[in-house]
């Protein structure tokens, strides 16, 4: 596993980082007092935003195991967030030892433990680039060192454009990035919503916006947007409750987690 930015850079602990923030909803140890802070206001106005990004979670891995087993190789995960166990590479590694995963984030401290943590089979690639999902050419540029974009990819956001507010034009971004992929690539889409508690996920979007993160929570309707022109799978754009649970499956059947996903394919 390589990685390739422009230097680890500065960890700022002066304001939360929503990578952090995420890491504390997981019950991981990768974050400051600063972003402790910031995720127990969040979990006051909505308790259940811990519940929400572990069911995101088991999504990934759901999501992830089922476009292994059609057969796709090729993964561009951006927004990765501080590795917690499986990966992506691993679950798609464990059931397609030769894939590639890249994956994508801003964070410094994201940085510093994939050149750790983040390391694939013998057979497949795991590789790591340092951008902003708002820098589109540089992640396109990147990822086709490692990647073949006359083949599949699957291009993953999860629990990503939530942190893209409208003014940065999201669905704009996700046109772009999927621009070059080939047809019978994915796009593995979650998002938090504000439909069953807006007044809730107001106060939380604020402590987002006051640390500089240009957060928006989006309903069913605007988050299916994203999907426009490509083919969805599955029961498409669920509750992430209701996408594809399994046996077992703790978050099953419980319509309160506030997180709608979706897996589509462009043809």
């Amino acid at each position: 596993m390589k990685s390739s930015g422009d230097g680890q850079g500065a960890i700022d602990t002066s304001k939360p980082h929503p990578a952090r923030m995420y890491d504390y909803y997981l019950g991981g140890k990768d974050s400051y007092p600063v972003d402790w802070e910031a995720a127990e206001q969040a979990i006051a106005f909505l308790p259940g935003i811990k519940e929400g990004a572990r069911a995101n979670r088991a999504f990934m891995q759901r999501a992830s195991r089922l476009l292994a087993g059609l057969g796709v190789r090729q993964y561009l995960d951006i927004g990765t967030g501080i590795p917690t166990e499986p990966n992506l590479h691993q679950v798609v590694q464990q059931a397609v030892p030769d894939a590639r995963v890249v994956y994508v984030d801003n964070d410094p401290i994201v940085l510093r433990h994939a050149e750790a943590l983040l390391r694939g089979t013998p057979e497949g690639r795991t590789e790591y680039l340092q951008a902003d999902v708002r820098d589109v050419d540089k992640i396109i540029e990147g990822a086709r060192e490692i990647l073949n974009f006359d083949r599949p990819v699957a291009l993953s956001m999860v629990a990503l454009l939530h942190f893209v507010s409208d003014e940065y034009d999201p669905r704009g971004l996700v046109r772009r990035l999927l621009e070059p992929l080939a047809p019978g690539s994915y796009l593995m889409l979650s998002h938090a919503t504000g439909d069953f508690d807006p007044e809730a996920w107001a106060r939380v979007i604020k402590i987002y916006r006051d640390s500089g993160v240009p957060a928006q929570v989006r309903s069913w309707a605007e988050f299916a947007t994203f999907f426009s022109g490509l083919e969805l799978i599955g029961p498409g754009v669920e509750l992430v409750s209701r996408w594809y649970p399994e046996p077992g499956d703790q978050y099953s059947g419980n319509d309160r987690i506030p997180v709608y996903v979706g897996v589509a394919r462009k043809t």
